[in-house]
């Protein structure tokens, strides 16, 4: 890998991470709300389609041989898991 493919990953992946992350706490600030309007099936969709998302990036980053990346957003993965389990137990 050439010091220029990895700049142009670590700003994509970089890119991809802020957006997820942003994405996640936007879910986990409304999920109280949503849940209380009754708005369930909203809110496991949400978390499903960060999910296949997140793990879409992740497989990239595993693939790109970007170890940290995956990681991360392994950790991003595993909350929204969490809140998911949360939601389904309400």
């Amino acid at each position: 890998m050439t010091a220029d493919d990895s700049r142009a990953n670590f700003a994509y992946f970089s890119a991809e991470y802020a957006q997820a992350l942003q994405a996640l706490t936007a879910i986990e600030n409304q999920s109280s709300t949503l849940l209380l309007l009754g708005n369930t099936d909203d809110l496991r969709a949400f978390i499903d389609q960060f999910i296949a998302m997140a793990t879409r990036v992740k497989g990239e980053a595993e693939d790109r041989e970007e170890p940290n990346f995956a990681e991360w957003f392994a950790e991003l993965i595993a909350r929204a898991e969490a809140l998911r389990v949360e939601i389904a137990q309400r």
